[in-house]
């Protein structure tokens, strides 16, 4: 069986996920990216079949580019993702979708505060 991804322009993809040929869509990728100063540089929600929508997907900025870390809690000291794709084709493809929201978002707002310390500088 051969998986197809076809991207559009409002961001729907799809990728046969089931014997038989059925598919999940993503339906939609909110983006807002944030101005921390770390490496992460966004959180992400993809919506799936407009049913099912996964939160606090976070945009992390490494050494080999931009991917993605999927929802997680720590549990023991250890972190265990809370929902994740059970193949690198499906990781593939969110990923994919929300870098692509990443480049087409606004960049974020710069915090009032800082803006109101530089004009009290500039009198």
């Amino acid at each position: 069986m051969k998986n197809n991804i076809n991207v559009h322009s409002n961001i729907v993809q799809k990728i046969k996920t089931l014997e038989g040929g059925a598919q999940m869509e993503i339906t939609d990728v909110r983006v807002r990216k944030i101005s921390s100063g770390g490496r992460m540089k966004a959180i992400a929600s993809v919506t799936f079949d407009q049913q099912f929508v996964v939160h606090e997907i976070k945009v992390i900025e490494g050494q080999d580019g931009l991917f993605m870390s999927m929802p997680r809690k720590e549990r023991n000291g250890k972190y265990m993702d809370i929902a994740h794709p059970i193949n690198q084709e499906t990781r593939d493809m969110i990923e994919k979708a929300i870098l692509k929201a990443y480049d087409e978002a606004e960049d974020p707002v710069p915090n009032n505060n800082d803006a109101e310390s530089d004009n009290k500088e500039e009198a």
